[in-house]
């Protein structure tokens, strides 16, 4: 039982960033579009994300301290604070839709409109961080948000032509309803959201909460390898339910309604309950490592004291950091904006800042000041390098495609 709960740092960081509430809708959408020929986008952010996300652990357990802090000591307070800067705003923008998302989670439950569940939304991300411990806390989310694994007891309960399904992920291609500059832009933001930013600050600064340690190596690659390809096996369920159900009948999806509908009518309300449950862990996950995140950056930059493992009092401005965050989020969504919108807005811009978080990785990865013997081989260093063609090609084209699209409309 203790190993098992040894992964549920990597399964919290996975479910809350490829299963908030812009992957939710996002995933549908695809899937109600697109059918299953953007699933080779998927297992593209997915490999990236283990790549990039293990370096960043190693980092942590060998350094004993978290990446953005050694960001800004490797390249400079000017070069870290463009990191900061892009990574706060977008980490911002999530923690807004998260928070939304969690409202619309328990509207879908409840009945109740959104606008009265985000302040208790808001307060109870704000109560789990005040305390609960960082390893309840881990388990808890991570655990409840394997609930969505019934996206994928509904596909096969579905009963769909799996060769169909089959040929649209081995021949992709754009259907003839579709603009292909539509199809791109949503290429580009899978691929953001699979490799969203605060996903490796959450994860290393996590490490460091755990007290991770050259020991811990092996812990780490069980929870990148475990967690992350979970993340991704459970978006693609959701976009698969979509493209059996939604896709025939030419439903658009625009709430989270059309998300479950699928799950509802392949295994009836318990179906729909696990769903729910699922739905609500896995936003209020990304709610708790959004939140985090915006302390862990700021407080990691400037040097001041940070972390679960002390008391409040000990890293204050750590803290007020995370509540002032929160009460941004609430005025936001407070104005009526679509917690949908910001998330699909904050995948576009990640995609943006990608370059700024992954080429500091894989260059702290390298650096034998901090790793010794443990910094990267020569497989990995050949994958990471792949990687940064495709990277900057994401951040160059999102702006130009989201313009282009109008945000995929």
């Amino acid at each position: 039982m203790k190993k098992l709960f040894a992964v549920a740092l990597g399964i919290l960081t996975a479910i809350g960033g490829f299963v908030d509430i812009g992957d939710l809708v996002t995933n549908a959408v695809v899937g109600s579009r697109f059918g299953l020929s953007l699933v080779w986008v998927v297992v593209v952010g997915v490999v990236g994300i283990c790549l990039f996300a293990n370096m960043a652990g190693r980092v942590a357990a060998v350094s004993g301290r978290a990446t953005f802090e050694i960001i800004r000591e490797r390249l400079g307070p000017r070069a870290a604070l463009a990191n900061l800067g892009a990574s706060f705003f977008i980490n911002l923008l999530t923690l807004t839709a998260q928070v939304g998302g969690v409202a619309l989670a328990l509207q879908l439950a409840s009945g109740v409109g959104p606008l009265m569940w985000m302040p208790v939304a808001a307060f109870a991300v704000w109560l789990v961080i005040w305390r609960v411990k960082f390893s309840v806390m881990e388990n808890m989310a991570g655990f409840a948000g394997l609930a969505l694994i019934v996206f994928a007891v509904a596909l096969f309960l579905l009963g769909p032509d799996w060769g169909d399904l089959a040929n649209q992920v081995v021949a992709p291609a754009v259907p003839e309803n579709e603009q292909v500059s539509v199809y791109w832009f949503y290429a580009v933001a899978l691929f953001g959201a699979a490799m969203t930013p605060y996903e490796v600050f959450f994860f290393s600064s996590g490490a460091v909460e755990e007290h991770w340690s050259v020991k811990d190596l092996g812990l780490t690659r069980v929870n990148v390898l475990i967690g992350f390809p979970l993340g991704g096996l459970l978006s693609l369920s959701i976009a698969a339910c979509a493209t059996v159900v939604l896709l025939p009948r030419g439903v658009e999806v625009g709430s989270l309604s059309e998300v479950v509908l699928p799950v509802a009518e392949a295994g009836g309300r318990l179906a729909l309950a696990f769903a729910i449950v699922g739905i609500v862990a896995a936003t209020f996950g990304a709610a708790l490592e959004t939140t985090l995140s915006s302390g862990y950056t700021l407080a990691q930059f400037f040097g001041w004291a940070w972390g679960k493992f002390r008391a409040p009092v000990e890293a204050a401005r750590f803290h007020v950091v995370m509540i002032v965050s929160l009460l941004v989020g609430l005025a936001v969504l407070a104005t009526g904006v679509d917690p949908i919108m910001v998330t699909e807005l904050s995948v576009v811009f990640s995609a943006v800042a990608l370059p700024l978080t992954y080429i500091p990785i894989l260059i702290v990865a390298n650096d034998p000041e901090y790793m010794g013997q443990h910094v990267n081989g020569r497989v990995v260093n050949a994958l990471g390098v792949a990687y940064l063609p495709v990277i900057l090609l994401a951040s160059v084209a999102a702006i130009p495609l989201l313009i282009m699209t109008g945000a995929g409309g």
